[in-house]
């Protein structure tokens, strides 16, 4: 789990080390830092905190933690918003730097970030989630540790308007479901004068009307509605529908590349290794190496999309890769759709696509 974003109270979560917003005095602020003294017991970890004495901008420091369920909090002073041209950005970053090369001198293996500098602080919360997943990222590039980014509200959780309005529109114009409702929204239910009373009609969005059986109407619907997932598929199958000359038990014989023959050449013909393929996927070492082993393995849709971002894949590779696993992008799946409209875009951060899959309420992808 290299990286998760998570809706909690951090002073709930479990980690080795546990990060403190800390105020420059040591004294207990408001927010996330009230809930972590009050969980580790306010008076031992004050205490503690006033043994470190005051802190500078991005210093940090370790006390325990007491009655949470961590070995260490990591204390660090984040900056103010003074509109971004007084150093905060790089001074925010070294917050994150700091907690995470603190944490790997102390041997840990798991750590919870709160949003740094996103409450009273006031720094914009786009621009410190931004912040923080290009340092935690960098950091994971070339180091092993489990990290956790911990929301206390999925409201305070903040990504680009313009971004967000965008994939929103983009969801709205490809989610099959909306079309379906559009569709059915134009049975009529009313019955039509004619020899046998038993004709209705449904008016699609175009010129044209179709004339339909009662009982059938909803199937009718359903039928428009499914036109739109079968398109892609009956594309693919067209390509290979016609085997001429061979024999069914011939077509067996060569069935196709396995995901993992398919995923491992890919990496081969972009000259890419292992290590940054697994990083930039979200993945870590071990669940990579259950992949390189298992000649077999059937990945989950959110690892096989985590590894088609990780090779920047296009459309058509990705749908190919999905297909070796079983595996497919549903029109009526929001989380699919926001992946589809990265890679369409040929955007490839997987830090970003997963701010915005947590965003909207979907699994993240990789860890």
């Amino acid at each position: 789990m290299p990286l998760k974003i998570v809706r909690n109270d951090i002073s709930k979560v479990k980690a080795d080390a546990i990060v403190n917003s800390a105020n420059k005095n040591p004294i207990c602020g408001g927010g996330a830092e009230y809930h972590i003294y009050n969980a580790a017991g306010y008076d031992d970890l004050l205490k503690a905190r006033e043994l470190v004495g005051p802190l500078k901008v991005a210093q940090v420091a370790v006390t325990p933690a007491f009655a949470l369920d961590a070995k260490y909090i990591i204390h660090t002073v984040g900056p103010k918003w003074k509109g971004g041209d007084s150093g905060e950005a790089l001074a925010l970053a070294n917050c994150y730097r700091g907690a995470l090369d603190k944490a790997q001198q102390l041997g840990c293996q798991s750590i919870a970030f709160p949003l740094i500098s996103s409450g009273v602080f006031k720094f914009p919360k786009d621009s410190a989630l931004k912040i923080a997943l290009d340092a935690i990222g960098e950091f994971l590039q070339t180091n092993e540790m489990d990290v956790m980014l911990v929301v206390f509200d999925r409201k305070a959780f903040e990504v680009s308007e313009e971004l967000s309005n965008d994939i929103q529109a983009f969801i709205d114009d490809n989610y099959v479901q909306d079309k379906y409702s559009a569709v059915h929204s134009y049975v009529v239910n009313r019955r039509w004068s004619d020899e046998n009373e038993r004709v209705y009609a449904i008016q699609e969005l175009g010129d044209s009307s179709e004339f339909v059986d009662e009982e059938d109407s909803a199937d009718e619907c359903e039928r428009l509605c499914m036109n739109e997932v079968r398109k892609p598929l009956a594309c693919a199958m067209s390509k290979k529908s016609v085997e001429s000359g061979r024999s069914l038990e011939d077509i067996l014989v060569d069935p196709g590349e396995t995901f993992c023959a398919k995923l491992f050449r890919l990496i081969h013909e972009k000259n890419q290794d292992d290590v940054e393929v697994y990083k930039r996927a979200n993945l870590d070492r071990k669940h990579f190496s259950k992949i390189r082993s298992n000649v077999n393995y059937k990945p989950t849709k959110k690892t096989a999309l985590a590894l088609a971002i990780a090779l920047h894949l296009d459309m058509d590779e990705t749908t190919d890769l999905l297909a070796r696993a079983e595996l497919a992008l549903s029109p009526s799946n929001r989380g699919d759709l926001i992946v589809k409209y990265f890679i369409e875009r040929q955007k490839y951060d997987i830090w970003e696509i997963n701010s915005m899959l947590f965003k909207f309420g979907q699994p993240t992808l990789g860890a």
